[in-house]
């Protein structure tokens, strides 16, 4: 048997993007069995995973739970150890396996944190990068590669879809809600997750465009759609602020909220029963690509060559010159009401705004 520790904790879209690799590892390894070690509350992404064998919860900033965590793990042995975040616990607790082989982030013999070379495609454009902060900028607005693309080549798999399965009662739940909120009247239902929570604010779309797009999609579509405004308690204050800005639409716009409280798989199963997501560089949008549902994204600070539609849909990129800067107040103003429907428009299938 293989056996192999995954090390990936944050943030929550990068966790379920990562799991991309996990068919690649599958199909290379005849006898396989996956630990992967992730935060609390990313467990949900994970642990429904059945190419997943086992998943540690932790709270990445106790330092001490890593630690006895660490020597846990080590009385195990792994063959591969994928460290794949750069934080000095999770750092050390990689270095302290008894493993064949280590890719990722590790302690250094001289107590610094570092990354082997076989993962320099992914790190070289980080925070830890051996060639400076500028040079990693640099290679970062350059890239042309997908995320799943370089993590494939660095591990040598093919490379994967990101995956999430849904439980009976989420599928259920989701179901209740298009129904009690009439949404289940076999009109497109389009969702609109254009913040980003408190940190990134430049990936975020501005509340005057949003309303332009629902606008200009509802006169294309001859208001037979509906809108399903999402995201989570950062996003509450922006989405009520959207939901009462729409009332300026005229009552035959329907617009839903979609609460601010759903658990991880209440909300991935809202996306799964969508006709189209329209949605910032968020989970919201890893979660449609890990659910094969049609998304139009759109990017401002974020590098939208390292995301991978699958063809699942269409990105609107920023035409500012800070674009991909990774800058909270990145110019974001090029992500236009226009723009987004009228991408939205083409994923769906209708002809464009007039």
């Amino acid at each position: 048997m293989t056996r192999i520790l995954i090390i990936k904790t944050g943030a929550l879209g990068d966790v379920l993007r990562t799991t991309s690799i996990l068919n690649g590892l599958t199909a290379r390894f005849e006898d396989l069995h996956i630990t992967w070690l992730t935060a609390h509350g990313a467990r949900r992404l994970v642990e429904s995973n059945g190419r997943i064998q086992r998943v540690i919860g932790v709270d990445p900033k106790d330092a001490e739970a890593i630690g006895l965590l660490s020597d846990e793990l080590g009385q195990q042995g792994f063959d591969w150890v994928l460290s794949l975040d750069d934080e000095e616990p999770f750092c050390r607790l990689a270095s302290a396996q008894a493993s064949v082989r280590l890719s990722g982030a590790f302690i250094n013999e001289a107590g610094e944190r570092d990354y082997t070379a076989d993962v320099a495609p992914w790190f070289d454009m980080g925070l830890l990068s051996h060639l400076g902060k500028e040079a990693a900028d640099r290679l970062k607005v350059s890239n042309e590669e997908s995320h799943p693309a370089i993590f494939a080549r660095m591990f040598a798999v093919d490379m994967g879809q990101p995956d999430l399965a849904l439980t009976k009662d989420e599928v259920a739940g989701a179901k209740a809600f298009y129904q009690s909120n009439g949404l289940d009247d076999g009109k497109p239902v389009i969702g609109l997750n254009t913040g980003a929570g408190g940190r990134w604010t430049s990936k975020t779309m501005d509340l005057a465009e949003v309303v332009n797009c629902m606008q200009d999609l509802h006169r294309a579509l001859a208001g037979q759609c509906h809108f399903l405004i999402l995201g989570g308690v950062a996003e509450a204050v922006r989405n009520q602020e959207i939901l009462l800005r729409a009332t300026s639409l005229g009552q035959d716009v329907h617009v839903v909220d979609g609460g601010d409280n759903n658990t991880l798989g209440a909300f991935a199963a809202l996306v799964d029963r969508l006709q189209l997501l329209i949605s910032s560089d968020s989970l919201a949008m890893h979660m449609a690509v890990a659910r094969c549902r049609p998304v139009v994204a759109f990017f401002a600070p974020t590098s939208a060559a390292e995301i991978e539609l699958y063809g699942l849909g269409e990105k609107v990129i920023s035409t500012s010159p800070d674009y991909c800067s990774y800058q909270k107040d990145a110019d974001n103003s090029s992500i236009t009401g226009k723009r987004v429907a009228e991408a939205a428009l083409r994923a769906l299938g209708q002809e464009s705004v007039t």
